[in-house]
């Protein structure tokens, strides 16, 4: 059975299945509603229902106080429709953003390959004939077997390679997800992928000099937007400052020095924070936003910087570019949120980090 779902102040009305959330409902039919944990626990969906009966699913009572539930607030995340409903939402017009609907795609683990001791790069190749369209910087979540569920990766490849997408998937002792990937995961494997999600891409409309800040596997979504942009033949500066523990760490590090060989306007700066004294290492060493202040010295007017990593590193970071004088509206972060730390999710005040 499905209902009519309609979306204020669109004036949309899209179909929406029994049991199937509002959010989801809007992501698929391409509307984009604002969102973070996707547990029930940040209120970042926080939506006003109009019209209807909706069913408040898991959204916990401090999301989602008794008096908001009163006055007919939900979570878009987990309220389900009871019938015909009307909602309306905070909906802010994005001139970059594609607003793509979001599909499910069966798709064959078609290579994998160890790019660290602890991260994989796990390629799928989709069954859909056109591949997926994406967002350099956006995500897909990953559906895996034995009642493991989904879990969520950015996509590493460029949105032209759409038809064969790669994933750079780090192992997180303890994670089911993770490590299935690493120990069970084989090439022939059928796995079902849903995305594009997210709203992490360049703002190319400002075209003004970027700088990609990223730690660990978070150089995902860094590299599919930096491929993007040289291969488009974006003019303006691009850096990518990307901090490992060590040399060993430290993936595509080949790519991105022939890249910066080939372009001009790109610029490579890797540092490490927990190299051996004594090594072969040329480069800088230390934590991502330690870098980034050198060699810019402590001066990041004029930039937009799109960070993309640990949350401690993000938060490093996004102190070093304040301190520089890059404000909050230039700042853009992609950090996923589970349901342990939904609680920890930054104040709304930040919207783009």
């Amino acid at each position: 059975m499905s209902y009519e779902l309609t979306i204020e102040p669109l004036g949309q009305t899209i179909e929406i299945e029994e049991g199937q959330t509002i959010l989801d409902a809007a992501l698929r039919a391409g509307i984009y509603l604002p969102h973070a944990c996707c547990h029930g626990l940040c209120a970042t969906c926080k939506v006003q229902v109009v019209d209807g009966e909706i069913d408040h699913g898991e959204a916990s009572s401090f999301a989602l106080m008794d008096f908001e539930r009163e006055e007919q607030k939900c979570l878009a995340c987990c309220a389900t429709a009871q019938g015909d409903i009307t909602i309306e939402a905070e909906i802010e017009e994005d001139p970059d953003a594609a607003n793509l609907p979001v599909r499910d795609f069966p798709a064959t683990v078609s290579r994998i390959e160890r790019l660290t001791p602890t991260i994989k790069g796990v390629w799928l190749k989709l069954d859909a004939p056109q591949g997926m369209r994406f967002q350099a910087g956006q995500y897909v979540n990953l559906v895996l077997p034995d009642g493991i569920g989904s879990r969520a990766f950015s996509i590493a490849s460029a949105p032209e390679e759409g038809g064969e997408i790669e994933l750079n998937i780090r192992i997180v002792p303890g994670g089911r997800g993770t490590t299935y990937v690493h120990e069970q995961l084989k090439v022939g494997d059928r796995l079902t992928v849903s995305g594009p999600y997210g709203r992490f891409f360049v703002k190319k409309s400002a075209d003004v000099p970027v700088i990609f800040m990223a730690g660990g596997s978070g150089l995902s979504s860094p590299r599919s937007m930096i491929l993007d942009l040289l291969a488009e033949g974006f003019e303006k500066p691009i850096a990518l400052i990307y901090g490992q523990r060590n040399r060993e760490e430290l993936y595509y590090h080949d790519e991105f020095l022939a890249l910066a060989e080939q372009h001009p306007n790109f610029q490579y700066v890797p540092a490490l924070s927990h190299e051996p004294e004594g090594s072969d290492w040329q480069g800088l060493r230390g934590f991502v936003h330690e870098a980034a202040k050198e060699y810019f010295a402590n001066d990041f007017r004029g930039h937009k910087a799109y960070l993309c990593g640990p949350p401690l590193m993000i938060d490093s970071c996004i102190t070093t570019l304040m301190q520089g004088r890059l404000f909050e509206r230039d700042i853009y972060t992609e950090k996923f949120i589970s349901a342990a730390d939904a609680q920890q999710v930054r104040s709304p005040l930040f919207k783009a980090i």
